[in-house]
């Protein structure tokens, strides 16, 4: 026999989830700042930081048998470790051909798809493809970022509980952000560079009730970080002196070179993409395994995410050739890599690749201008930055990046000295695009939202619906008292079929008699957002809909055209 439930713990129950089920998915479906959502936001940012610091530990037990950071360049085809890209491959291939082909998607771009036209609902069934497929690039040396599995695992950890919670649309994608946050923050210990990041790539707007819940979230996952791998700025090493103003214009000049490298990069990468996208997958991969491992034999800091190319910049006395044969490699082995669908990330590689590129142009410079030499270091850090912010289109997120991995503020005027004339050159001179949607192109994903659409989207159906309703089973007979007793409530009708139908007075222009009139109503979930709604009715410009709490006969409001038309020129939209 089963122990009765105590009365006072059954009250409590029952006033949770009327809390939940009424009041608080009342206040998600605004588009204001809530306590709420930023609780929420912080415990979903907890779940995917959790996840990402998995996937961090699983990629430093890995290389605890690969030893990465001990290749160099005098052990060339001696050290089989220049050989994992082929085994990679196929380890990628064998992950993705256990996976369904419905859930091959994934990665930054695909994260960015979800976010603009499905409020960042991405499938639970791509996650576990991302995490090993991107696990194995990394720890079998591919030239890849560990940043685009973060997103994506961050993103997918949290949009999935909020789908789980059935939270309203319009926070699922503010809970998807946060997780993007806390993923990226995670990862590189940088909250600030996380929060632009999202703003300024992912969601390419700024609203302040999404700033408060991201900010949270991206100090959960930098807390997360630091509490498991301490507070450690990655590149801290290298050495950043305050420039002179007398050696700006040379910035000028490099900012200028930087561009025209950057729109060659991305140029390249986006040929390759378009080109591999006509390809069987297990060609791809291998292709790409090929190209990497003759780039290892050849130049082993070539390979990797960035961190080997690097360290050979911040040598006591790097030699020009041999960074400039780095410099060719990497770039050769990134474009195989990312352009041939390995699963990862770019900022990673692109650091590699701007370090080498600031460190190059700084050492050539200090040969006619002496001088320059003290600032090698500098110069090094402004090559990624430039990197970063011109390929992605993301130069204030790239900036506040380099600032939090070298701790060193003393970067903030040169580097946006050389960004600047960097990203004019390569954006207006090359007509250079971010990547990430020119990927989405080449894909045939779209992306465009129209701004009335993105308003919308921004609010629940719960903020509008009118409650006060009335609904009654068909009855001829007493549907005409119903309706005058009604008092302006909207009155709906529950036919024999089941269906929904809105009862009306229409009055007759000859008479004062009026008939009574019933049209068929469409239902949405309370989850959904006004622009659902705006879908349905805009095609007449008028009507109504009806609003259910998880099953179709569990209706909890009614939307008609004129309240939404009210609302989209309130402004607050």
């Amino acid at each position: 026999m089963e122990n009765p439930v105590h009365p006072a713990i059954e009250n409590k129950r029952a006033q949770f989830q009327k809390y939940f089920n009424t009041e608080l998915k009342d206040i998600l479906s605004q588009s204001k700042v809530s306590v709420q959502l930023c609780l929420l936001a912080l415990l979903f940012a907890l779940f995917a930081s959790g996840v990402i610091l998995l996937f961090r530990l699983l990629l430093v037990w890995c290389d605890t048998f690969t030893k990465t950071q001990e290749l160099n360049f005098t052990d060339l085809i001696d050290d089989w470790r220049v050989l994992l890209p082929l085994l990679g491959s196929f380890l990628i291939w064998g992950v993705a051909k256990m996976g369904s082909q419905r859930y091959k998607r994934m990665g930054i771009a695909y994260v960015i798809h979800r976010m603009k036209l499905h409020y960042g609902k991405i499938p639970l069934q791509s996650a576990p493809g991302q995490f090993f497929q991107a696990l194995f690039a990394l720890a079998t040396n591919f030239s890849v970022g560990r940043e685009g599995p973060a997103i994506h695992l961050g993103a997918v950890s949290a949009s999935v509980l909020a789908e789980k919670f059935h939270l309203p649309d319009n926070s699922v994608r503010v809970m998807c952000a946060s997780g993007i946050a806390a993923g990226i923050a995670a990862i590189f210990n940088a909250p600030l560079a996380a929060v632009i990041f999202v703003f300024e790539v992912v969601l390419r707007e700024y609203k302040i009730h999404y700033f408060f819940p991201i900010m949270l979230s991206a100090i959960c996952g930098a807390l997360t970080s630091q509490m498991v791998f301490g507070d450690v700025h990655e590149f801290e090493q290298i050495g950043a002196e305050v420039i002179p103003l007398s050696q700006y214009p040379l910035l000028a000049i490099f900012g200028i070179i930087l561009g025209c490298i950057a729109a060659f990069f991305n140029t390249s990468l986006l040929k390759i993409t378009a080109i591999g996208q006509k390809w069987p997958l297990i060609n791809r991969l291998l292709l790409a395994g090929a190209v990497t491992t003759l780039v290892g034999i050849i130049l082993p800091p070539a390979i990797g995410s960035g961190e080997l190319a690097i360290a050979e910049t911040i040598n006591q006395h790097p030699s020009i050739l041999f960074l400039l044969a780095i410099l060719i490699g990497k770039t050769i082995a990134t474009i195989a890599a990312i352009g041939l669908g390995i699963p990862g990330g770019l900022i990673g590689p692109l650091y590699g690749i701007g370090a080498l590129l600031g460190t190059i142009l700084a050492l050539i410079s200090a040969i006619f201008f002496p001088s320059v030499a003290p600032y090698i270091g500098l110069y090094t850090i402004i090559g990624m930055t430039g990197m970063m912010g011109v390929c992605l289109s993301a130069p204030l997120a790239a900036l506040v990046a380099l600032i939090e991995l070298t701790n060193n503020a003393s970067i903030i005027l040169p580097s946006m000295f050389v960004v600047i004339p960097a990203f004019l050159i390569a954006h207006q001179g090359f007509n250079t695009k971010s990547i990430f949607f020119k990927q989405l192109e080449i894909m045939g994903l779209g992306y465009k939202v129209a701004p009335v659409n993105l308003g919308l989207q921004k609010v629940g159906v719960r903020h509008l619906m009118d409650k006060r309703f009335v609904i009654v089973n068909d009855n001829d007979e007493l549907l005409l008292e119903v309706l005058k007793r009604a008092e302006g409530r909207s009155v709906l009708v529950r036919n024999n079929n089941g269906d929904i139908e809105m009862l009306q007075l229409q009055l007759q222009r000859r008479d004062e008699d009026s008939t009574l009139t019933r049209h068929p109503v469409q239902g949405l979930p309370d989850t959904y957002t006004l622009n659902e709604v705006y879908q349905l009715l805009a095609k007449e410009r008028r009507g109504e809909v009806y609003i259910y709490q998880q099953t179709p006969d569990n209706i909890v409001g009614v939307i008609n055209w004129m309240a939404l038309q009210k609302e989209i020129r309130s402004g607050q939209v």
